[in-house]
């Protein structure tokens, strides 16, 4: 049988990170290549608690089909939580996605037309990439530096008429793959520049909450309410394994996201939403989430020493996260991060090339190197590792 694939298939690919994690499932190898939370994090006594209380108290409705904008306490405790971020919405602009990289593909296919102008960091998110791209979109990457996008650049790209920028996607805490983080003067700059020229802002914030020593200035969606759609996940603070995230939307966006919802797959997992909800609500999020940020400061703080010791002399960069679970860098001059890889798996360590998250223009000489699974330990051989991968590359 020969089956006729839309045009839109051909522009499907593969992970390059799915790919590669392949790799580091091999023995004896010390990846920093995933974006995968440490699984020391995960809540499983609570998780197991609020199961049993779901199951008991109300075990028939968390089994059944449910709404679609998902459930109720949740969408609360969402909009309720937002106010530490700066923003003032209702429940019913809130809507529950089988992990955020479903709210990317829900905005792909209500904002994106073949050949619509969008706009991207400089580098960005594999995944919003891999959302994006069947749409079949003009993607467009605005300059961006340590700070963030470059407003500036941004204003000189949105276009104009038909050609007119449709969204910018941002990631303004501990961006995914840098590590980097927008500053209050940049976000200000950017969401002026959005209300200037009508330009709406898709904001993903994975990772605000992991911060190590501060918390990250007030959310560029707080700047810009009417304009903007929120992204937030409950991966990276309780557990991926759920798939549960959420978007909050205008009001007057939100009646189609919820039609795109509903066609892909009626509702988030009910049961699932609700044992997240148990666990919530007594406050627990606050108690727990310190101690995965203590950790992840550990680890980053191990990698940035590691780094300092073996690669001194070799001509290499790197920046320092002040949260998350990412730092980027960059490889001598003429060095290619992806035969890199090759010969750093053949030491027992893997990376991720950062050539996979730029829209235009790579920079071949980039890597992302995770931090947040590898123990102390684990992170020092790993890097010795690298390191004497690039000795021999230069």
């Amino acid at each position: 049988m020969n089956w006729t694939l839309a045009q839109r298939a051909d522009k499907m690919n593969p992970s390059v990170i799915r790919e590669i994690l392949k790799v580091t499932e091999l023995p004896g190898i010390i990846s920093f290549a995933g974006g995968l939370p440490s699984p020391k994090t995960f809540p499983i006594a609570e998780m197991r608690a609020a199961s049993e209380r779901v199951l008991t108290q109300d075990g028939q409705a968390a089994l059944q089909y449910a709404a679609s904008e998902g459930y109720g306490p949740l969408r609360e405790w969402v909009a309720n939580d937002l106010l530490k971020q700066g923003m003032q919405v209702s429940p019913d602009q809130v809507l529950i996605t089988t992990g955020s990289q479903q709210g990317l593909d829900l905005l792909a296919k209500i904002l994106i037309d073949a050949g619509s102008r969008i706009l991207v960091e400089t580098p960005t998110y594999l995944g919003a990439l891999q959302a994006f791209t069947p749409m079949e979109p003009t993607v467009v990457s605005v300059n961006s530096d340590d700070h963030g996008v470059d407003a500036g650049d941004l204003r000189a790209k949105i276009g104009t008429g038909t050609d007119k920028a449709r969204f910018v996607y941002l990631l303004p805490n501990f961006q995914n793959p840098t590590g980097r983080t927008m500053t209050e003067e940049r976000r200000a700059a950017v969401a002026q520049v959005a209300i200037d020229n009508g330009l709406p802002i898709i904001e993903d914030n994975p990772y605000g909450d992991l911060w190590f020593d501060a918390p990250p200035a007030p959310s560029l969606s707080a700047r810009h309410p009417d304009g903007s759609v929120y992204l937030g996940s409950f991966s990276k603070i309780l557990a991926p394994g759920l798939r549960l995230g959420y978007l909050v939307a205008p009001k007057t966006l939100y009646p189609k996201l919820l039609q795109a919802k509903q066609a892909a797959d009626l509702h988030t997992p009910s049961f699932n939403q609700r044992v997240v909800a148990e666990v919530l609500k007594d406050g627990f999020i606050d108690r727990h989430v310190p101690t995965i940020r203590a950790l992840y400061k550990q680890q980053c703080e191990a990698m940035l020493a590691a780094l300092d010791r073996e690669m001194a002399g070799l001509g290499l960069s790197w920046n320092r996260p002040a949260g998350g679970m990412f730092l980027w860098v960059q490889l001598p001059q003429g060095m290619k991060a992806v035969p890199l890889l090759a010969k750093a798996v053949e030491k027992g360590v893997a990376f991720v090339p950062g050539l996979a998250f730029y829209a235009q223009d790579a920079n071949e000489s980039t890597l992302r190197l995770s931090f947040v699974t590898a123990t102390v330990d684990q992170i020092n051989t790993g890097i010795a590792a690298l390191a004497a991968a690039i000795r021999e590359s230069l």
